[in-house]
């Protein structure tokens, strides 16, 4: 016989013999290994269908023979998707399909396949009761039509755990989010999945949480039903209201309201994000269990609406960009604020009037930095990322700070007071970045518009888009960066760092 090319033949039958034991021995010991690592390797923590066979079909060509019929039904009523805008957020019903799949297809008319690479797909707990959200520990959810990887952001939230949870019971119990997932299955493809469960809790918390981890790819999902066990008029006219609650922002009439829709949480953080970032809501379809496969003496209520916002999430954002004169204001601001520190009088030209300091757009949230430079040279720069404070309390304090705390330089003088530039800079959220490897990185960062923040461990440091004049390659720009958190220049290259981004407006 042969093995590996030796020829047995002619080996005498006592070394034959040792030979084939050690064969059979070195065939025993990879049988073993493969089957003893083969679980710890392959196994995966898939949270497997519940409701198949129930709320929809277990057999795969027949749900999609399912969705395919109810996605031809919704084409009498076809939603057209305003001109110019891009479906951020989506309300889509979860009961039984013979019930609310007419409505939830009409997703159809807004999904196309690899529109999105991530959902965050907001429920209600129905089953078990609890305080803050259940987020799965899964690697997979499955339905009768395959899987669907959970992203790696479901990790980043349960972090924090004051909100974020694992419930096992809510997992393995809860229907309104596995009911919703074939028809993404269906329309998107592919994607990954944040599986989030609210209960009892505070949407605008939510809200805060997941918007870092929104992105152009990203869509947001609520799943939920509207009145529930209600006359077939009766439950016409309260749906109305809601949905003219949803669709006119009125946050704390929703809340109050008893009966309202079982997924009050999910509908309320999406109306959160979308007052935030200008999204426009659309009624795309409603109707009930009466219109479709139920008795009209108790019936439950269902809609779609959709929730467009402009295509880029920066430009989203252009709301709250201020104006020039916003701007001059608190240029003024900052020298009035170092010559009050100097004891230097302010000149006629940086008086400012109770209506400036109060101007609404000034009052609100965000990050500021204040940059001093002398002849085009740095002078000071100190700012924070986090939206603590109103930009006017901000830009003060930096402004101090700027001209007497930045360690780099000594304290300015009254001498250099006249000679000082002064660069008032207003901070967007910061934004994690998601990338695979150094190669990416480099390909995902916009010079001249993304500010940056790296970190690693307790080291940290951020340069403001401005820092691109200087240093135009995205090579230089994180090797810099790196060492001025204290990281070996190369640490982008060859360590797995944090990186977030944000975007500024400035005044000088």
């Amino acid at each position: 016989m042969y093995f590996k090319g030796i020829d047995f033949t002619f080996i005498n039958r006592k070394n034959s013999m040792i030979l084939i034991k050690k064969y059979v021995i070195f065939i025993a010991i990879c049988f073993l290994t493969s089957f003893m690592a083969g679980p710890v390797c392959s196994a995966e923590n898939i949270r497997k269908p519940v409701y198949a066979g129930s709320f929809y079909p277990a057999d795969k060509a027949e749900i999609s023979q399912t969705i395919e019929i109810l996605t031809l039904q919704s084409k009498e009523t076809r939603f057209t998707a305003p001109s110019g805008k891009s479906l951020k957020a989506i309300v889509m019903p979860h009961a039984g399909y013979i019930y609310s799949g007419l409505t939830a297809s009409h997703a159809s008319h807004l999904l196309a396949e690899n529109q999105f690479s991530k959902v965050i797909l907001m429920g209600p707990d129905h089953r078990i009761g609890f305080a803050g959200c259940a987020i799965s520990d899964s690697d997979i959810y499955e339905t009768p039509l395959g899987r669907v990887k959970i992203h790696r952001d479901n990790s980043k939230l349960r972090l924090q755990k004051e909100l974020f949870n694992s419930v096992p019971a809510s997992d393995k119990n809860e229907h309104s989010l596995e009911v919703v997932l074939p028809f993404l299955q269906t329309y998107l493809k592919k994607f990954e999945l944040v599986p989030i469960i609210a209960g009892f809790s505070d949407y605008n918390k939510i809200a805060e949480s997941i918007d870092p981890i929104i992105d152009n790819k990203t869509l947001i999902v609520a799943s939920s039903d509207l009145s529930h066990y209600l006359p077939y008029k009766e439950a016409v006219e309260r749906d109305k209201a809601t949905i003219g609650m949803i669709l006119n922002f009125e946050k704390e009439k929703l809340l109050k309201r008893d009966n309202a829709a079982c997924g009050k949480i999910p509908l309320l953080t999406i109306i959160s994000l979308a007052e935030k970032h200008g999204w426009k809501p659309v009624l795309v379809h409603y109707s009930n269990s009466g219109d479709t496969a139920g008795e009209r003496s108790r019936v439950v209520g269902y809609t779609s609406i959709a929730f467009y916002g402009e295509p880029s999430m920066e430009k989203e954002n252009l709301s709250d960009r201020l104006n020039e004169k916003q701007g001059q204001i608190l240029l003024k601001l900052a020298r009035r604020t170092i010559a009050e520190q100097l004891g230097i009088k302010p000149k006629e030209g940086l008086a400012l009037t109770p209506a400036d300091l109060n101007d609404k757009g000034l009052q609100r949230n965000s990050g500021t930095f204040v940059t001093l430079k002398i002849h085009n040279q740095l002078r000071g720069c100190i700012g924070n990322l986090d939206a603590s404070e109103p930009i006017i309390e901000g830009v003060k304090r930096n402004a101090v700070n700027a001209a007497f705390n930045d360690y780099r330089f000594s304290p300015l003088t009254a001498k250099e007071f006249d000679r000082i530039d002064i660069e008032v800079s207003i901070l967007s959220k910061p934004m994690l970045l998601d990338y695979k490897d150094s190669k990416d990185l480099i390909s995902k960062l916009r010079p001249d518009i993304d500010g940056v923040i790296i970190r690693k461990g307790g080291a940290s440091a951020t340069f403001l888009p401005q820092v691109w004049e200087q240093l135009k390659k995205p090579e230089d720009f994180l090797s810099h960066l790196c060492a001025k958190a204290g990281l070996p220049s190369d640490s982008w290259k060859n360590t797995r760092l944090e990186v977030l981004t944000y975007y500024v407006q400035y005044f000088e």
